[in-house]
């Protein structure tokens, strides 16, 4: 579904792409993990037509960006990091405009806005003014705004920054299902668990490159399956272990103060890149 070679987009003379190659496939769950600044957002707004990249060539559904913007925005849908709905319109006028700007006609628009509204559980909200939502529900509105004109590819951009865990979680059990229903799905976040539980694969970017990619349980089995956390006056100095016993043995037999957990992503994004998603 994507296919992106050398992919560079510079500010003056600040690189935030530096050769970005990656493919995504048809169906599937891909995720970039990377601290804010590494490049995730221009990758969504030069795929989404917003900003042009450097050089490089990208494909999207086998059509070429540079030379097919209008093939490739019909195949995309965009729910972005920064809410963008109309407050002073309601739920639906919402939904209508976004269908009117894709060409489709009415009883097309009525009909997948209703099907869209029960599917993000938001019917009963559907003459609600945007402005008197909860963040929540804002960002279930721009999933199914992306949604409306049967996009084969959704973006998401930071889909649940700002959420408190409960509602995040309740996102991700959309998101999955939207995954189940056929749409390759591109997200990007900073949460570790949240690119944990969605994606089929997962790429860590880093300074506009990518730094490694693949599936969660491999990313996180190149390091180990446990790791004790020692807390010194530098910091935090952590070991991997690939057995609980190995590490338990560890800690008793070395003085010091630590903890045991199992290993996730951020490990193998720090391994690689030597600092933290969140930094």
């Amino acid at each position: 579904m994507i296919q992106l070679e050398n992919l560079v987009k510079r500010y003056g003379q600040n690189k935030a792409l530096d050769g970005l190659s990656l493919s995504v496939a048809a169906g599937e769950s891909f995720a970039f993990l990377g601290p804010n600044g590494a490049g995730k957002t221009t990758v969504i707004r030069i795929l989404n037509g917003m900003t042009a990249m450097t050089s490089g060539r990208a494909l999207i559904g086998g059509h070429d960006l540079a030379k097919e913007p209008l093939a490739v925005k019909k195949l995309c849908g965009l729910a972005a990091q920064n809410l963008n709905l109309d407050g002073e319109l309601s739920v639906r006028e919402n939904l209508e405009i976004h269908g009117l700007l894709f060409g489709m006609n009415g009883t097309d628009r009525q009909e997948r806005s209703q099907e869209l509204l029960k599917y993000v559980d938001m019917s009963e909200r559907a003459d609600s003014l945007v402005k008197t939502l909860s963040g929540g529900l804002k960002r279930r509105l721009m999933i199914a705004r992306a949604l409306l004109h049967r996009p084969r590819l959704l973006f998401l951009d930071e889909p649940t920054v700002g959420l408190d865990p409960a509602i995040r979680r309740r996102l991700w059990g959309l998101i999955r299902k939207i995954r189940q229903d056929g749409v390759t799905v591109f997200l990007t976040t900073h949460y570790i668990e949240e690119a944990e539980f969605l994606a089929d694969r997962v790429a860590f970017i880093h300074r506009g490159r990518l730094v490694n990619q693949g599936t969660p349980p491999e990313l996180m089995a190149a390091l180990g399956a446990w790791a004790v956390d020692r807390f010194n006056d530098a910091g935090i100095e952590t070991r991997y272990f690939q057995t609980r016993e190995e590490a338990r043995n560890h800690l008793s037999e070395n003085e010091f103060e630590g903890t045991l957990r199992r290993v996730n992503l951020e490990d193998a994004f720090l391994a690689q890149t030597g600092k933290r998603v969140a930094e």
